[in-house]
């Protein structure tokens, strides 16, 4: 049965092929919900199921995974930012404080059964002053990153430390994921 990664990122197909994992690359069309109403995880869930859906509705026989991950800050939602004046200002926020970062996940079989769940990493930044949030995006385009970093991309830079997924930080949480398709694989 094939599986099918309903996303564009480089990342989470790098994670899942270092987990040993065969599937193809579809895109998903969905448009996200950007509501920072809705409860962090509740919001990642969300987007999971609309981009594993979207997919899935066109591949009937493949097992699809969708993900979004989204980095909160006193539960206010950074997405990707728009500009690079949008990304400083998310990095000054993040500036020597602790954040969270939500992948909700959502694993649709064929026959439509949903599998729905998320991981919440939590992330402490280093102080940074303009001039280190300059060198980081010297080394890293931010533009492409929920909350305007990638840990795995001179992360030392920016991040003293975690607790929970660093798989998760980068966009999925690859244990659970496993987890999810043990009974396919």
């Amino acid at each position: 049965m094939p599986i099918i990664l309903a996303s564009s990122s480089p990342r989470r197909r790098e994670l899942l092929e270092r987990a040993g994992l065969v599937f193809e690359v579809i895109p998903s069309p969905a448009e996200e919900i950007h509501d920072p109403a809705m409860k962090p995880e509740l919001l990642c869930e969300t987007n999971a199921v609309l981009k594993a859906v979207a997919v899935a509705d066109t591949r009937p026989d493949a097992t699809v995974i969708g993900s979004d991950t989204l980095v909160f800050i006193d539960e206010i939602p950074l997405g990707k930012p728009k500009g690079l004046d949008e990304a400083r200002s998310m990095l000054r926020r993040l500036s020597g404080r602790s954040h969270q970062v939500c992948t909700g996940v959502c694993i649709v079989r064929p026959g439509g059964e949903k599998w729905v769940f998320h991981d919440i990493t939590e992330v402490t930044f280093l102080k940074l002053d303009d001039a280190a949030i300059d060198d980081y995006f010297a080394l890293v385009n931010p533009l492409d990153k929920a909350g305007a970093y990638g840990i795995q991309e001179h992360g030392e830079r920016i991040v003293s430390g975690i607790s929970g997924s660093f798989e998760n930080v980068m966009g999925l949480p690859v244990s659970k994921v496993m987890e999810a398709l043990l009974p396919l694989t």
